[in-house]
């Protein structure tokens, strides 16, 4: 199961850098976003039993961060999705809360239908 789910990662960061290679310098990459949000894949897949890990919280809290810019929200948020859509099991419900359990606003909806070009 550890190897399916690190094989679905590996795709989803090849084809982020497939897909963000023409985004301006300074863009948030997938594989910065990747990296923050691995933390709480368990979470999200586990219906919350294992509670909200620290470094998910971190991670959600620095890609806020990060994404200052319109195109910097919208690249974070084609990156979330997919990510999101690689993990099977995913909670969109716990995933949407999470921001806010760790204190932050999201300016998008975490989902499969997600328009991240309607991101501000």
């Amino acid at each position: 199961m550890a190897s399916t789910m690190s094989f679905k990662l590996a795709c989803v960061m090849v084809l982020c850098l497939v897909v963000g290679a023409p985004l301006a310098k300074g863009a948030i990459s997938c594989g910065q976003v990747i990296s923050a949000l691995t933390p709480c894949i368990p979470y999200v897949r586990n219906n919350g039993a294992v509670g909200v890990p620290a470094p998910c919280c971190s991670g959600i809290r620095s890609l806020n961060a990060a994404a200052q810019s319109t195109p910097e929200r919208q690249s974070a948020c084609n990156c979330v999705k997919a990510l999101a859509a690689s993990i099977s099991g995913i909670n969109y419900d716990l995933t949407n809360k999470l921001p806010g359990m760790c204190g932050v606003h999201s300016p998008f909806k975490i989902s499969p239908s997600t328009n991240c070009k309607s991101v501000k």
